[in-house]
C-alpha cells in the first residue's frame, strides 16, 4: 500500500498570523512610502467616512482577513466588518465587507486591500471552477509552487478557499524528485534510492517520495525503486494512459503540465489522484471588486 501524499498545510485554520503581518506590512510600505500626499492635501483631517467593498462580478471570496489586516495596520481605530467568509460564492453587487473611520485612513488602505482581495478572489474563483469540472471524480485539484514571490501563503490559501488543495508549501515539507534531480545522479532509480536512504537516516516522521517522470519506462523504474507517488509530467495522451495503467494501485498518481480547464474531465476519468495546475496562481485573472466610499 502506498502512503497518502500530503497537500502542504491543508486543513490549517488560517494564514499564519506572522506571515500575514509581514506580507501586509511590505505591501503598505511599497504603496504608502512617506504618506498619501493626495488625500492629505484634499481630504480634511478628521473627516469620517464609510467604505464598502463590493463584488462587480460573480466570484468566490478569499482574502477577507488579509483586507482586515491592511486596514488594521493603516489605522487600528478603523472598524472593519466582514459580511461573508472565505470560500463563499458572491454575485455582482454583493457586499464583502465594510470599513468605517478616518477617511484618510480608508483611502490609504484602499488600493492595497483591493490588490490582495482581487488576486485572491480571482484564484479562489478559478479553483472553484476547476473543482466543479471534475465533480463526481475522486481527484484533487492542486496548486504548485508557481506562486507570486512573497505571496505563496496567500495564493495557496485562496486555492483552498475555492475547494482546491495545496501541493507542497515549499521545498522543505515534501520530497519531489524532479528530472533535474535524477539526471544529476544517474537516473530515476538511483535518485529514489538516495532519497530513501536519507529519509531513513533522518527518522520519523515518514515522508513519502514522489518522482517526476515523463515516460512509462521512467515510471516503471521509479516504482521498482520504491517511489510512493509519480508526477506524470507533460505526457501525451497515449503515454499518460500507458503510465496510469502501469502504475494504478502501485502509487499515488498526479498529473501536471499542459493541463487546461477543458482537459480536466478527461484526466479525472483516467483514475489519477491529483491534477496540479500552475496557472491557478501564476497567471490568474484578478476578480473585479471596488471599494465605494461615502461620508458619515
Amino acid at each position: 500500500m502506498t502512503l497518502p501524499i500530503p497537500c502542504g498545510r491543508i486543513g490549517e485554520p488560517m494564514i499564519d498570523p506572522e506571515v500575514l503581518r509581514r506580507v501586509v506590512r511590505t505591501a503598505l510600505d511599497e504603496d504608502l512610502g512617506a504618506g498619501d500626499i493626495t488625500s492629505e492635501a484634499v481630504v480634511p483631517k478628521g473627516r469620517r467616512a464609510r467604505g464598502v467593498i463590493v463584488a462587480r462580478e460573480p466570484l468566490v471570496v478569499a482574502g477577507i482577513e488579509v483586507a482586515r489586516e491592511v486596514f488594521r495596520q493603516v489605522d487600528p481605530a478603523l472598524a472593519f466588518h466582514a459580511s461573508i467568509v472565505d470560500g463563499a460564492d458572491r454575485v455582482r453587487g454583493d457586499t464583502l465587507a465594510s470599513v468605517e473611520g478616518e477617511a484618510r485612513s480608508i483611502l490609504a488602505g484602499e488600493r492595497t486591500a483591493l490588490n490582495f482581495l482581487q488576486r485572491m478572489c480571482g484564484i479562489a474563483t478559478m479553483a472553484r471552477a476547476l473543482v466543479r469540472r471534475c465533480a463526481g471524480a475522486q481527484v484533487e485539484i492542486a496548486d504548485t509552487r508557481k506562486t507570486a514571490p512573497g505571496l505563496r501563503a496567500l495564493d495557496k490559501w485562496a486555492v483552498r478557499s475555492g475547494g482546491g488543495t495545496s501541493h507542497r508549501a515549499g521545498l522543505y515539507d515534501g520530497v519531489l524528485i524532479k528530472d533535474n534531480h535524477w539526471r544529476l545522479v544517474g537516473g530515476v532509480g538511483e535518485a529514489v534510492r538516495r532519497a530513501r536512504a536519507a529519509l531513513q537516516a533522518a527518522g520519523p516522521p515518514r515522508r513519502p517520495i514522489e518522482v517526476e517522470v515523463g515516460t512509462a519506462e521512467e515510471a516503471e523504474e521509479a516504482l521498482r525503486a520504491g517511489a510512493d507517488a509519480l508526477l506524470l509530467d507533460n505526457m501525451d495522451d497515449s503515454t499518460l494512459i500507458r503510465a496510469v495503467a502501469l502504475a494504478s494501485g502501485r502509487a499515488f498518481l498526479e498529473v501536471s503540465g499542459g493541463v487546461s480547464e477543458e482537459s480536466i474531465p478527461r484526466l479525472a476519468a483516467l483514475g489519477v489522484n491529483r491534477i496540479s495546475i500552475g496557472s491557478l496562481t501564476h497567471s490568474v485573472r484578478a476578480a473585479d471588486l471596488a471599494l465605494e466610499t461615502e461620508g458619515v
